[in-house]
């Protein structure tokens, strides 16, 4: 469906029936009141989706119908469709897009009870997202070991005794092996890693991992990687060889990460945040929790996200997967902070993410092996709408193709194609989500002039 069409066919209900929806208090939430105060209390107008009919289709023809129908892939172009949107609204919930959030406020959600959390995470997922379809990414480490960072984490340090040997980069060839029978698995999204600090100079090994995004993109999967730091320069020619998305993780709060790396800053890992959003390459960054964190750790990150210029497109969440020979795995049997992670602890933090960053998918990464079928549902519920699947995430365990595929059959899911974006959401496209729209006094003007 093209971003006209779908502007076309929502249309826009009086300031009279907004009023209506305030006074029998369905805009307000016990999470969405300071957000609610925040919005402009001018020139707003609401509006409910319209599911195309034969009747009200597009131009007058007939259109499939409203769950079919797909946003664009691009978030960029996604985004600017809901740019005049303030919030929406269902159930007693309210949520927006914003990038004013204060540590208070993603505090307040992030301490919910937790029944709350999960209804008000539950409610927003649905308003903005299909709850069936959930992206499955595949991720292949295509350079192990010998990384000179000093992540206390990481088993792929030369500065820890690990299992991990260090390998060379992998061939071209051996890697589009690798992404084809993932396809074939059903995964969409292939993420390539390499343990570097950056890629710098290493012009032959770069040229190879252009060649690597070219071939990936060439089967129709989207791509990603995961290589360290970036200059303007390498994005910009990452993005030109065909890639869709860049992981680089802040990993925890601005606060905690001197505890976790100090070979790397925060500001570095920033700036390539900066690098791979100008080139115009999805963002794909989140965190990992079990790092000895505190909860206001954990909002602190969640703080950094949400206040980017552009929220990413993907968040994942990780838990601690505590290796011997690490820092933090060695550490673990005396500091209950550390990979003492639980399924409630995932759900919270998912959950949180949910809310404050409405339109990003959430993606449920490393660790998922510890949680049963029921405990994933939980996560899913609660707003992960992507996950990692496979033999192996980089060098620990991950399910299996066949038990995620098990998995999605029992939960009812679909997975996401590729280089398509997600369907509009059932509970938008049946009419069930009310949206409140800002329109410029200055648009208006010219409207009626």
């Amino acid at each position: 469906m093209s971003s006209a069409a779908i502007r076309a066919i929502r249309g826009a209900s009086t300031v009279a029936a907004r009023n209506s929806l305030y006074s029998r208090g369905l805009l307000v939430s016990a999470t969405s009141r300071s957000f609610a105060s925040a919005l402009p209390t001018e020139d707003v107008v609401l509006d409910r989706y319209v599911p195309p009919t034969a009747a009200n289709g597009v131009n007058g023809a007939a259109t499939a119908t409203a769950t079919a129908d797909r946003l664009p892939n691009d978030e960029r172009e996604r985004n600017a469709l809901f740019a005049d949107e303030a919030a929406r609204s269902m159930g007693g919930v309210t949520a927006g897009v914003r990038h004013d959030w204060t540590k208070e406020e993603i505090a307040e959600i992030y301490q919910l009870p937790f029944h709350e959390l999960m209804y008000q995470a539950s409610t927003v997922h649905r308003m903005y997202w299909n709850p069936a379809e959930v992206q499955q990414c595949t991720l292949l480490s295509i350079k192990t070991g010998g990384c000179t960072e000093d992540c206390s984490y990481c088993s792929q340090s030369t500065r820890y005794k690990t299992f991990v040997k260090p390998t060379p980069t992998m061939k071209v060839q051996e890697v589009l092996e690798a992404a084809k029978r993932a396809k074939d698995a059903g995964s969409t999204r292939f993420c390539m890693g390499a343990a570097w600090r950056e890629l710098g100079n290493k012009k032959n090994a770069f040229g190879h991992i252009i060649d690597m995004v070219r071939g990936v993109n060439g089967m129709g999967l989207e791509v990603c990687c995961t290589l360290g730091m970036l200059n303007a320069e390498q994005a910009k020619q990452l993005k030109e060889a065909g890639l869709t998305a860049y992981n680089h993780n802040l990993d925890t709060s601005p606060e905690h990460y001197p505890n976790v790396i100090t070979t790397r800053s925060y500001e570095d890992r920033l700036q390539t945040i900066a690098n791979v959003r100008d080139a115009g390459i999805s963002v794909c960054c989140g965190g990992i929790l079990g790092l000895g964190e505190k909860d206001n750790d954990r909002v602190g990150l969640l703080h950094v996200l949400a206040t980017l210029p552009e929220h990413p497109e993907s968040v994942p969440i990780n838990a601690l997967v505590s290796v011997k020979g690490t820092p933090l795995g060695d550490a673990e049997m005396e500091n209950d902070d550390i990979g003492n992670v639980d399924a409630f602890d995932m759900t919270r933090m998912i959950a949180t993410a949910r809310i404050i960053m409405p339109r990003t998918m959430v993606r449920l990464s490393a660790g998922r092996l510890s949680f049963s079928d029921a405990e994933q549902y939980m996560m899913f519920s609660a707003g992960a709408n992507s996950i990692f699947n496979g033999d192996k995430l980089l060098t620990t365990d991950n399910p299996e193709f066949d038990e995620d595929q098990s998995l999605f059959q029992k939960l009812g899911f679909v997975g996401k194609p590729a280089h398509k974006g997600p369907t509009v959401a059932p509970a938008e496209s049946s009419g069930q989500v009310h949206i409140t729209k800002v329109e410029g006094t200055q648009q208006q003007q010219q409207a009626y002039a």
